[in-house]
C-alpha cells in the first residue's frame, strides 16, 4: 500500500507530538502522517521512571492526546529505507510513504544487557517496559538495577518506594559519576544506603542467566548475584540507521542546521538523534531528555511549515531521587571548576560549572523556578570567579 502526506514524521515519541502539533497550527489544511515503532500513541517518558511510581499519575495520564492534532498514526511499524530523490520512505510491512517534508524523530535505542531476552531482564526505556517490570516489582522483590547514570538512579529509588530490595551496580565510584561534586556524590551515594538500597560500584555485569524463578547476574569482580529481576539503565545509542541509509550527515546524530533542518533540505530532525549548534555553549550537543524532544519537535514542526527561525533554546533536564530532586542546564561535567553555594549542604543549593571564567552548567539542586536564570548565566562571555556566582542564582524561585 501507498501513502502520501504533505508531512510524514517518522518515530512516535515526545518530539513527533510537539511536531504535530505546531505543524496543525501553522498549516491546518496540511496532511500529516506520524510513523512509530511503538504499538502506543506519543506519551510522556518521564513519569516511567517518576510519578507513575508514586501514584501521582497513570498511564491514561501521560497520553499526549496527538490525534488531536490532525495527525494520523501508524503505529507498530518501523521505517526501514528512504529514498531521498523520490521523497519516498519504505517501512518493514511492505508500504510506502511519500512525503514533501519528512521529519526524523526516531529517538535513541537502549544499551541492552548481554544475555538479555527473558521478560525478567528489561532494558528500561518503553511503556511497556515499565508495565512489565511493575509486574516483577511486588514488595520484597528483589530487583537488580544495572547503572548508576539518570534512569537507573531513578529507577533505584521508585522501586526501593514499592516495597522492593533493590541492589544498585554500576562502573564508577559513585552514583551520578563525573556529574555531581565529590562531596554531593557522597552525600547522595549515603542517602540511598540509609533507604535500603545496596549500592555495588566498581563492578560491572559480565554474564547471566536467566528462569523462571529469576535471574543470576555474573559480575566483574567475581561475585554472584541473584534477584527476581533486573532492570537496566545503560544509556541510549541514538537511532540513526535511516539517516544513514538515505546519506544524510551523521556525527553522534543527525547533524541539523539553526532551523534544525539535516543535510537534505526537505528533511528534519529534533529529539534525541539530533544534533545541534549551542550558541549559548559554543558547541554541538545531543541532548536525551524531555525538555529537548518537546522544544526541538515544536520548533522543527514550525520550521517545516515555513514559520521557524533559529532554534537557540539550552535544553534543561532533571530528575527526582527520593525527596531530593533537581533540574539542571548545561554540562554537568565534574572536572571543570565547580563552584558550590550551599544554602543547605546537600539539601539545597546551586553548583555552578566553570570552565576559563564562563558558566557551562548549573545544577539547581531542590532550587526551583530558576531555569531562565540559569540559561541567560550561562549565556553571558563573563568572566565569572567563585565569589562573583555565590549568590548569583537565587535559593528561593
Amino acid at each position: 500500500m501507498e501513502y502520501a502526506y504533505d508531512y510524514l514524521i517518522v518515530g512516535g515519541g515526545m518530539a513527533a507530538d510537539a511536531a504535530a502539533k505546531a505543524i496543525g497550527a501553522h498549516d491546518a489544511a496540511a496532511s500529516i502522517g506520524i510513523v512509530g515503532a511503538e504499538a502506543a500513541p506519543p506519551y510522556e517518558r518521564p513519569p516511567l521512571s517518576k510519578a507513575l511510581w508514586k501514584g501521582d499519575r497513570t498511564l491514561a495520564s501521560i497520553d499526549l492526546g496527538t490525534a488531536a492534532s490532525g495527525a494520523e498514526l501508524h503505529l507498530g511499524r518501523r521505517m526501514q529505507t528512504l529514498d531521498r530523490d523520490r521523497h519516498c520512505a519504505h517501512d518493514d510491512h511492505g508500504d510506502s510513504w511519500r512525503y514533501r517534508r519528512l521529519l526524523l524523530a526516531t529517538g535513541a535505542t537502549p544499551r541492552r544487557l548481554p544475555f538479555a531476552g527473558s521478560d525478567r531482564v528489561i532494558d528500561f526505556r518503553t511503556v511497556d517496559d515499565y508495565r512489565q517490570l511493575r509486574r516483577l516489582a511486588v514488595a520484597g522483590a528483589r530487583i537488580a538495577v544495572v547503572g548508576g547514570g539518570f534512569i537507573g538512579s531513578e529507577l533505584a529509588a521508585s522501586l526501593a518506594g514499592v516495597g522492593c530490595e533493590v541492589s544498585m551496580l554500576f562502573p564508577a565510584g559513585s552514583i551520578g559519576s563525573g556529574r555531581y561534586p565529590p562531596a554531593l556524590a557522597t552525600f547522595l551515594d549515603d542517602y540511598y544506603r540509609e533507604r535500603g538500597i545496596e549500592l555495588l560500584p566498581g563492578v560491572k555485569v559480565v554474564d547471566g542467566r536467566a528462569g523462571k524463578e529469576g535471574v543470576e547476574l555474573v559480575l566483574s569482580d567475581g561475585r554472584r548475584l541473584r534477584a527476581d529481576a533486573v532492570v537496566a539503565g545503560l544509556g541510549v545509542i541514538p537511532d540513526t540507521a535511516l539517516a544513514e541509509w538515505a546519506g544524510l550527515d551523521v556525527a553522534d546524530g543527525v547533524v541539523v542546521d539553526g532551523q534544525l533542518r539535516t543535510s537534505d533540505p526537505d528533511i528534519w530532525a529534533a529529539g534525541d538523534l539530533a544534533s545541534f549548534f549551542s550558541p549559548s555553549l559554543g558547541r554541538r550537543l545531543r541532548v536525551e531528555h524531555e525538555n529537548a524532544a518537546v522544544e526541538m519537535g515544536a520548533h522543527a514542526g514550525r520550521a517545516m511549515a515555513g514559520a521557524g527561525g533559529e532554534y537557540t533554546t539550552l535544553p534543561y533536564f532533571y530528575s527526582d531521587l527520593f525527596d531530593l530532586g533537581y533540574e539542571a542546564v548545561g554540562l554537568l561535567d565534574a572536572r571543570l571548576e565547580l563552584v558550590e553555594d550551599w544554602s543547605e549542604p546537600h539539601r539545597k543549593g546551586v553548583v555552578y560549572y566553570l570552565d576559563d571564567g564562563r558558566v557551562r552548567g548549573v545544577l539547581l539542586w531542590n532550587v526551583w523556578g530558576q531555569i531562565d536564570a540559569a540559561r541567560a548565566l550561562i549565556a553571558q562571555p563573563g568572566p565569572f570567579d567563585p565569589a562573583s556566582l555565590r549568590g548569583c542564582i537565587s535559593h528561593d524561585g
